[in-house]
């Protein structure tokens, strides 16, 4: 497995304009907020009631995904996983204030997810530069460790 620098700097290639940055800053986070939320509404009753009621709205196909995330982040970097962690935390409850607030959980998803995906087509044109995810899928998973790992290097956090 190739190590988080190599990953970042690759993916750094294709992100370099200021512009393509500050949208990346934007859209990355809401795209993975908002595949969570859209696999978070696809119905799973029967496992919900395996589970106290407190713990319920946390149960769904969206926590599974940010688990088996996570794996990668940790084979990637134990320190970085720690930060996905809390960031999936804070979008496991985004859903579930989304979900409290009445609004329709899968609408809401869909439309931050392709509104976010126009912002970084946008963004990755203003570069001049493809996508990363067009030579390995796997920088879908880099994209938010590349930005946490801007605040880890600002606030000497080793990863």
């Amino acid at each position: 497995m190739k190590s988080i620098h190599l990953w970042f700097s690759e993916y750094g290639v294709s992100h370099q304009n200021p512009i393509n940055k500050l949208i990346h800053w934007i859209c990355v986070p809401l795209i993975f907020f908002s595949l969570a939320g859209l696999l978070a509404s696809i119905p799973v009753f029967w496992l919900k009631e395996l589970f106290p009621p407190d713990v319920q709205p946390y149960i769904h196909y969206g926590t599974v995904v940010l688990l088996l995330a996570l794996l990668f982040y940790l084979r990637l970097s134990p320190g970085m996983a720690v930060g996905i962690l809390f960031f999936s935390l804070l979008c496991l409850q985004g859903i579930v204030w989304i979900q409290n607030s009445g609004l329709s959980l899968w609408a809401t998803s869909l439309f931050i997810f392709v509104a976010a995906w126009i912002g970084q087509f946008i963004g990755h044109k203003i570069e001049g530069e493809k996508p990363s995810f067009f030579k390995d899928l796997q920088f879908l998973l880099i994209g938010p460790a590349w930005l946490l790992g801007f605040i880890y290097r600002k606030l000497n956090i080793p990863y």
